[in-house]
């Protein structure tokens, strides 16, 4: 095993793996204890904690998203804060500001609702473009600059953002360097009969979400984050991935492929993806099942696409590349 392999980091022994998914079959449980979900989705969710990766819940009105981030973070036993964006908000709103002591005559900083572990940002294109860039450094470096002085936040730190496709009234498009930074896009979609049946049961009881405990914590959730990053890679796992960036980048749909940022975001997901179903290797699978999510919303296509998406695009990438 070459450097590059992973060999910096110490293998994974069974115990610890075994930790990882039985962090996250607790999490899982308790979730659903509180919100209805489609497996795939609660799934993909937690393989973006693990993996350090931020969320974008994009959807229709009234499906739950909030619901589920709300679940997500008790679920965790996370500090969360949830940031309700309208056109008026402003940066400091967000991250926080300075506020003059009069009794100690100099300034302290009132740190904002960034700082806690999971941030829910309510409708995030409802936000001004100036309050949206303001999320940039938290979401990347995981630090705010306020007059010249860093403050780090929280760790973990994941930001769970939801936002209303179908409403352009009082929105503003999130640009492309604003979607780069999270690590997936995920669409909750309608329950099923049953589902949404059972669901309309349980809310006449009250909320569901405010009942739930916690099944994990900081600890065991950074644990698992460190876990995510030992699984091994191999270098044929590595060139598949940026086969499939190149194939992005080469379909005449395409304006804009994928970027090296969004490879390293896909190994990490299947790194973590790996962890969480009992392996302390990546495979194949985990590139295949996270692509989609993880690539398509960074995609920007071509005037004369045609009506084309961008998950098309990536369906098509991983159907015409091999992996070594």
């Amino acid at each position: 095993m070459s450097g590059l392999d992973g060999a910096a980091h110490a293998p994974l022994d069974r115990g610890e793996i075994d930790a990882a998914v039985g962090l996250a079959a607790r999490i899982r449980a308790t979730v659903r204890d509180g919100v209805e979900v489609r497996e795939e989705v609660l799934d993909d969710l937690l393989v973006a904690i693990v993996a350090e990766g931020h969320v974008l819940l994009e959807d229709l009105p009234g499906v739950g998203k909030t619901t589920l981030a709300r679940a997500l973070a008790r679920a965790l036993g996370l500090e969360f804060a949830r940031i309700q964006c309208t056109a008026d908000l402003l940066p400091a709103d967000v991250v926080g500001t300075n506020v003059f002591n009069q009794r100690e005559d100099r300034f302290e900083f009132r740190p904002g609702p960034i700082f806690a572990n999971v941030v829910i940002v309510d409708e995030i294109n409802r936000a001004s473009p100036k309050t949206q860039s303001g999320l940039l450094e938290c979401m990347q470096e995981r630090r705010v600059t306020v007059d010249v002085h860093s403050h780090e936040l929280a760790r973990p730190f994941v930001v769970l953002a939801t936002q209303n496709p179908v409403e352009f009234e009082g929105t503003y498009p999130l640009p492309e360097a604003q979607v780069d930074r999270f690590m997936m896009r995920l669409s909750l979609g309608y329950p099923d009969a049953d589902a949404e049946a059972a669901m309309l049961l349980a809310h006449e009881l009250g909320d569901r979400v405010a009942a739930l405990d916690a099944a994990g914590g900081p600890a065991e959730v950074l644990q698992a984050q460190d876990l995510a990053r030992r699984v091994h890679t191999s270098e044929a796992l590595r060139a598949y991935v940026v086969a499939l960036l190149t194939r992005t980048r080469e379909d005449a749909r395409v304006e804009l492929g994928a970027s090296p940022r969004a490879g390293l975001l896909l190994l990490r997901a299947a790194k973590a993806r790996a962890l969480l179903h009992g392996r302390d290797h990546a495979l194949p699978d985990d590139v295949q099942a996270l692509a989609e999510v993880v690539l398509a919303h960074r995609l920007v296509l071509a005037p004369e696409a045609h009506g084309a998406r961008g998950g098309e695009v990536v369906r098509d990438a991983l159907a015409k590349t091999t992996a070594l």
